[in-house]
């Protein structure tokens, strides 16, 4: 059996299993899991109003899944994507509400800035672990209440101490009128269009630039890169910087997208988090996140209609969710399996 066909069967199998699993869970706590999951497909393609939703959903987990593969691929955990997104929101709604500009120059500099704000939260424990060897992980993790406290705070003082800010300027919104009518009135936004840009990136700077193979060298060995001239440091800190940048622009597709301002949060949006899980289902490469993030928004936004159309709490769904992840994590024990198989099958023959 080939190894690319070994690659992408180890992912489908995981999400075959999962779902199986996820089946006997709905069954063994009372449910219908065939009432389930029809519920779970009809949430995702009922009809072109869900198909716009689910499509909304999964934008701003491509960027999330993008920032930490991007960090990964370079030797780097980058488990304050949560942190870098909610700074990256905040930038982009207050360049979106506070600026008058025309369209084809307010939406660039709001995603600027909001792949800025993101970029600099990343900055921070990059610039720690390349001077001090301070772990990226903890850092990243603490950085995340950190961004929450502080964006509650300047929502604050943005807003003159309202709940939220104010709704970011028409020039400065991804909404289309011309996607909102195609999708029966949907949330859908021409995010979607800078999120599978933003993979091409991804796959470009890594596969295509010297820049890619230095960051990726030094993920791998640093004293190796070190002894062959290069900049150790240096590209730590700007793998974190460029993850960041990934996570901020995850923060603007829900700023200038789907809810064009930004509200004071009690809790994690939980977008960064998902996004450790994208990118593992993704294999960590820019294509691979891609389809990881459409299973998973699909997912989530599927899981939704599951309450009302069939009873069955949204909680499944994460059950489903982290049993994939689960099999995904698990996939040498998948890969064993079938390379037995398929040594197996040539004996017979």
């Amino acid at each position: 059996m080939s190894k690319r066909l070994v690659n992408i069967l180890v992912p489908l199998i995981s999400i075959l299993l999962g779902l199986i699993i996820g089946a006997i869970v709905m069954a063994v706590s009372g449910f219908n899991p065939i009432d389930g999951y029809v519920a779970l497909w009809n949430g995702i393609f009922m009809d072109t109003y869900t198909m716009g939703e689910t499509v909304r959903q999964i934008t701003p987990y491509i960027f999330s899944g993008l920032a930490v593969a991007f960090a990964f691929r370079t030797g780097l955990f980058n488990i304050g994507v949560e942190g870098q997104l909610i700074m990256g929101w905040l930038a982009a709604a207050w360049v979106g509400q506070a600026f008058e500009m025309p369209a084809v120059l307010h939406v660039p500099v709001a995603l600027i800035a909001a792949a800025a704000a993101g970029a600099l939260w990343a900055f921070i424990p990059g610039l720690l672990k390349a001077k001090l060897q301070v772990h990226e992980v903890i850092v990243t993790i603490m950085m995340n209440y950190t961004a929450l406290h502080v964006a509650n705070a300047l929502i604050g003082v943005i807003s003159g101490g309202e709940e939220r800010t104010e709704k970011i300027h028409e020039s400065a919104s991804l909404r289309s009128d011309f996607l909102e009518s195609v999708t029966d009135y949907s949330r859908l936004h021409w995010g979607i269009i800078v999120a599978l840009l933003a993979v091409f990136v991804m796959w470009f700077i890594l596969q295509r630039t010297t820049l890619g193979y230095e960051l990726k060298a030094v993920g791998f060995n640093k004293n190796a890169s070190e002894y062959a001239g290069m900049n150790v440091n240096k590209n730590i800190i700007l793998a974190m910087v460029i993850s960041g940048a990934f996570a901020g622009l995850g923060g603007a597709m829900e700023a200038l997208g789907t809810f064009e301002n930004m509200s004071k949060l009690h809790a994690a949006t939980g977008i960064g988090f998902d996004g450790i899980a994208v990118a593992l289902l993704g294999a960590n490469q820019p294509f691979g996140v891609l389809l990881g993030a459409i299973l998973f928004g699909a997912l989530k936004n599927g899981g939704l209609n599951m309450p009302s159309e069939a009873g069955v709490p949204t909680e499944i769904v994460s059950i489903v969710i982290a049993l994939i992840i689960f099999f995904v994590a698990s996939g040498y024990i998948i890969r064993v399996a079938l390379e037995r198989f398929g040594k197996k099958r040539k004996e017979e023959k």
